[in-house]
């Protein structure tokens, strides 16, 4: 479970309760029709923009966002080295029963094209081709929140001024109207703060997290084609294993390749102290 959503969402929105408006102060800063206004006009200006095939699959997003890191990408390299170890000893006809038991229907895919052998610049074309096709439908479920984002403050805005002509309707000194003049006025600017919290603190934050998780997937894949054309190249699966560790970071590069018994950075440091 990714705790830094909800931490992030629930402290912001604690921060301003308590920080600017004040536990006792909630009711003055709750008004139905600024509700309406902004969530109401967001909503309608978000299904407006979208077909609905796009707009049916947003229930999906919140369990992505709650759901942390999906790939294990120190698990995939050492799978990926255990099947070049098979290929290399036994062939690629062998790897067809461990394909078998792969859950993953895109690594499935690509190990079962080399099996039967696919030449390896088809496999990359289908394989980067299927990558890119996945990443556009992710990039079109983000910018859903990206336009809600820009949406929030413009209705938060024409709530506003809604607000402030009603208010200069009603401004009769005679009836007592120069009075409410500040109530009315605050009434007016809830609808801009509405748009605000949703723009900054609700939608923006969904769709940075949406697109972590799309770059983690694009990784994730991208590894995946290298070591599996690797495999079918009859590439050195220690060679492989050092291919494939450049797309982690440094500290994931250097821990996997400690555990390999492979460039032994730390070895290497105690051997300069000593000279």
């Amino acid at each position: 479970m990714d705790l830094t959503t909800v931490i992030g969402i629930v402290g912001g929105l604690l921060l301003i309760l308590i920080g600017g408006i004040g536990v006792g102060d909630v009711g003055s800063f709750i008004d139905t029709n600024s509700i309406f206004i902004v969530i109401g006009g967001t909503l309608a200006a978000v299904v407006a923009s979208f077909p609905m095939s796009i707009l049916k699959e947003t229930v999906k997003h919140f369990s992505v966002m709650m759901q942390g890191k999906r790939y294990d990408t120190k698990k995939l390299i050492d799978t990926l080295v255990e099947m070049a170890q098979i290929a290399r000893k036994e062939g690629l006809l062998a790897l067809e029963e461990k394909a078998q038991g792969l859950n993953d229907p895109f690594f499935k895919q690509g190990i079962m094209m080399i099996v039967d052998a696919t030449e390896p610049e088809e496999v990359r074309k289908l394989l980067e081709n299927e990558m890119e096709t996945t990443a556009e439908r992710h990039e079109n479920m983000i910018s859903v929140y990206e336009k809600a984002s820009a949406f929030a403050p413009g209705f938060g805005m024409i709530g506003t001024l809604v607000g402030l002509v009603k208010m200069l309707m009603n401004m009769d000194p005679s009836a007592g109207g120069s009075s409410t003049i500040g109530k009315d006025m605050g009434v007016a600017l809830i609808t801009t703060f509405y748009g605000c919290i949703l723009a900054q603190l609700i939608f923006s934050p969904m769709a940075k997290k949406l697109t972590i998780r799309n770059n983690e997937e694009i990784v994730y894949k991208q590894i995946m084609i290298e070591g599996i054309l690797a495999m079918q190249a009859g590439d050195n699966p220690k060679f492989l294993k050092e291919k494939l560790v450049t797309y982690l970071s440094t500290k994931e590069r250097l821990k996997l390749l400690d555990e390999g018994g492979e460039g032994q950075p730390k070895k290497a440091k105690k051997e300069k102290k000593k000279k």
